[in-house]
């Protein structure tokens, strides 16, 4: 890739001292070519950045990934964990990554994202993974009806309703029983969570169609708004939300060939076997 890097960003895992630790060594790698470094979680996003720098696990990508959205620059994800979906590269790698970075030696691989507008805020979002409807602390079931593209879908009694990315179908929604979706498709993915009728299924929609998640208006409820694993508000009966496919992409550096399904035969494995 032909493209000039003079300013990084740079975000960790906040709880662990091996990612700081792991960061700074970035850090010290990149000032010793010219680059300027910055943390944006200590400082604000407000500085140029080229390129964000996670340290952590697909968390600490998903929080990078909102000041890369926010910039319009591309991320690259250092795996501090297990396995992560996201992530690109290990922390033993950093400054043969880092050095290829910044000769351009990489590719960027498109992600699609959610556009979700809350019309009783006012407020817009976008999100990577998924927007998810949930009763949170609140005691019981909650009721949400679902329209795509005006037309009635359904009508829930859960413990919420997720519309996920093909990148999310592998978090969230997968646990709550959806498919696994190859992240270089164009789509959504409807699913509930723990409904009170097995008649319920998760829907897989085009990444063009409106939806709206409505909390049932005749009944005395309260539910959370949470948009790639952050509460972002609390809905009231009769509440909306809008989602639909973002003109937006995330951009992904990789410095090979993204094999996702190896990747998830390998994560559903670990998942699977429990501890030794």
């Amino acid at each position: 890739m032909d493209r000039e890097i003079s300013s990084v960003g740079i975000v960790v895992h906040r709880e662990r001292q091996d990612a700081l630790t792991y960061a700074k060594q970035a850090e010290a790698c990149l000032r010793s070519r010219g680059v300027r470094v910055s943390y944006p979680q200590l400082n604000g996003d407000g500085a140029r950045m080229d390129v964000i720098l996670t340290f952590g696990g697909d968390g600490t990508l998903l929080a990078g990934a909102g000041y890369a959205m926010n910039h319009g620059i591309p991320l690259l994800g250092f795996n501090l964990g297990t396995v992560g979906f996201l992530t690109e590269a290990e922390a033993d790698q950093i400054e043969d990554r880092l050095d290829r970075m910044m000769q351009g030696r990489y590719m960027l691989e498109e992600r699609s994202l959610l556009a979700i507008d809350n019309p009783q805020t006012g407020e817009h979002f976008t999100a990577l993974n998924d927007v998810v409807v949930t009763r949170g602390g609140y005691a019981r079931l909650i009721r949400v009806e679902s329209y795509i593209n005006q037309e009635f879908h359904d009508m829930v009694t859960a413990d919420g309703l997720i519309v996920a990315t093909p990148t999310g179908s592998t978090g969230y929604s997968l646990s709550a029983g959806g498919p696994v979706i190859d992240p270089s498709m164009r789509c959504m993915v409807v699913t509930p969570v723990c409904a009170h009728s097995f008649r319920h299924c998760p829907t897989v929609v085009s990444a063009e169609a409106g939806i709206r998640l409505r909390l049932m208006p005749n009944r005395d409820q309260t539910a959370e708004l949470q948009i790639d694993g952050q509460n972002r508000g609390t809905l009231k009966s009769g509440d909306e939300i809008l989602v639909s496919g973002s003109e937006k992409t995330l951009q992904l550096i990789r410095f090979g060939p993204y094999r996702f399904y190896d990747l998830t035969r390998r994560k559903l494995t670990e998942w699977g076997s429990g501890p030794a």
